[in-house]
């Protein structure tokens, strides 16, 4: 320590700082030590404390038995009194203390099993509740035979398990439109078409998502379907296929399951879901998850709807005008003024949609589950799209990028041929759907180098990539 008489210079007011820090840190060392000296005593006066009752507690119920015993045992020896017994066998009678007690304790052993038997009863309302809640919401569900999981068309379906895989419809039929939509009625344009067809996939490792486009006008070989009604969605008598058809008879004339007969021919993947949307009742199901929002680079005018967007940037879509913006086919700006332009507007929309559908926002609100569940089930139908189904897809994603998404159009010559149909480019498509059912970067990606694990999936997801030209 220093002397406070010592001449006052820049080493003697160091040394006394240095000596005025060390005296706080005892000083505060031994309030410390103070404080953890009277917690060891609460501690230690606690525990005695606990032992004290526990022993209190361990005499009444030794007591309690004790009292019970002996009167079971008098009850059984006054059953077995001869007359001549003595008085001096007969047990002491209780006091008031005993009696007491034993009242308490009895008191005690009820009022547990009663709290036992309501615990028991409120378990088994609340699972019947969520039974119930479960059974209720997939009733809501337009269930339709749609899925062939066991079709020798599916490549490498060991390789694919884990992998989910929607096959999304969009049918243009006119059922429930209305004049001011100006798309006809049932009368004039009866029965449904696919307007819409793609592959939502999304890999086990749920790293990406890759939604792909098919033009409604397709060319393909139709296998033979059972013909479908949509009214009552019932199939019937086998159709004969036929070649160079549209994709769009398809589901025109097989329904769902003709439609995921033909992709899983194309694809080669196992279709594990199918979710058909009707145009004309999905403007609920979308105003249910608030919207949907879009971006708009200049206003969009179409040639038979007019003007369906005015704002440009990005835009939330609801109602009547999300509808417009998905089935316009004429918009002017569009470079081929065709299915194309639609294809890539829909592609963004329906993925939106799919991705508000499965987001944890909607699935584990039970306000918003329910406005939804009651505006899909009017708006769609299909196969494997229930309440387990989409929880268990939504627990699986969770933490997934919404931005990790991939739009592309399957690979087509880009020009109708004499019958007005477009042309696969088989080998690209066999290659772009190797690549999806292997895991494996998609053509034009590069593959990630040694050490950078993981730079795929972040190329891929940078953004939208370009449909196919036409």
């Amino acid at each position: 320590m220093t002397d406070q008489l010592e001449p006052v210079d820049e080493t003697t007011k160091y040394k006394r700082k240095i000596d005025n820090t060390l005296a706080r840190f005892s000083a505060a060392h031994d309030e410390l030590e103070a404080e953890e000296r009277e917690r060891r005593e609460r501690r230690e006066k606690l525990v005695a404390r606990l032992e004290q009752t526990r022993t209190k507690l361990h005499r009444v119920v030794t007591a309690a038995t004790s009292v019970v015993g002996a009167r079971g045992s008098a009850i059984s020896d006054a059953k077995d009194e001869k007359p001549e017994q003595d008085e001096s066998d007969k047990p002491a009678p209780q006091t008031r203390l005993q009696e007491k007690k034993e009242r308490k304790n009895h008191r005690l052993l009820l009022a547990t099993r009663i709290t036992a038997v309501a615990l028991a009863v409120l378990v088994f309302l609340a699972t019947g509740i969520a039974w119930g809640a479960k059974t209720w919401f997939n009733s809501k569900f337009n269930e339709i035979a749609a899925l062939d999981e066991n079709s020798t068309d599916i490549n490498n379906v060991a390789g694919q398990l884990g992998d989910e895989n929607f096959l999304i419809v969009g049918s243009d039929t006119r059922e429930g439109a209305e004049a001011e939509d100006h798309v006809g009625d049932t009368s004039g344009i009866p029965g449904a078409r696919s307007d819409t067809v793609m592959v939502a996939h999304i890999p086990k490792d749920r790293k990406r998502a890759v939604i792909v486009s098919f033009p409604r006008d397709l060319e393909i070989s139709r296998p033979d379907c059972q013909r479908w009604n949509p009214e009552t969605g019932e199939y019937g008598e086998v159709i004969e296929g036929a070649d160079t058809v549209k994709l769009n008879t398809a589901f025109t004339v097989g329904g769902p399951q003709c439609v995921t007969k033909v992709i899983q021919q194309i694809t080669g993947m196992k279709i594990n879901h199918f979710v058909g949307i009707d145009f004309q009742g999905f403007k609920g199901m979308v105003d249910a998850v608030g919207g949907v929002t879009v971006h708009i680079d200049e206003p969009m005018r179409d040639q038979e709807l007019g003007l369906i967007v005015a704002e440009t940037g990005d835009v939330k879509l609801r109602g009547d005008q999300a509808l417009n913006f998905v089935r316009a086919r004429k918009v002017y700006g569009d470079p081929t003024f065709s299915d194309y332009g639609r294809m890539q507007r829909q592609q963004e929309f329906m993925s939106s949609l799919l991705r508000a559908t499965l987001s944890s926002n909607v699935l584990l609100d039970v306000g918003k589950l329910t406005s939804f569940v009651n505006a899909f089930a009017a708006s769609t139908f299909g196969q494997n799209i229930g309440v387990d189904q989409m929880l268990t897809l939504a627990q699986s994603m969770r933490g997934f990028d919404a931005g990790r998404v991939t739009f592309l159009t399957v690979p087509t010559v880009g020009e109708a041929n004499e019958r007005g149909n477009e042309v696969l480019l088989e080998d690209d498509t066999a290659e772009l759907f190797h690549a999806l059912i292997e895991n494996k970067p998609l053509p034009g990606e590069e593959p990630a180098s040694p050490g950078t694990k993981g730079d795929t999936e972040e190329r891929a997801a940078d953004g939208t990539r370009e449909a196919t030209p036409a």
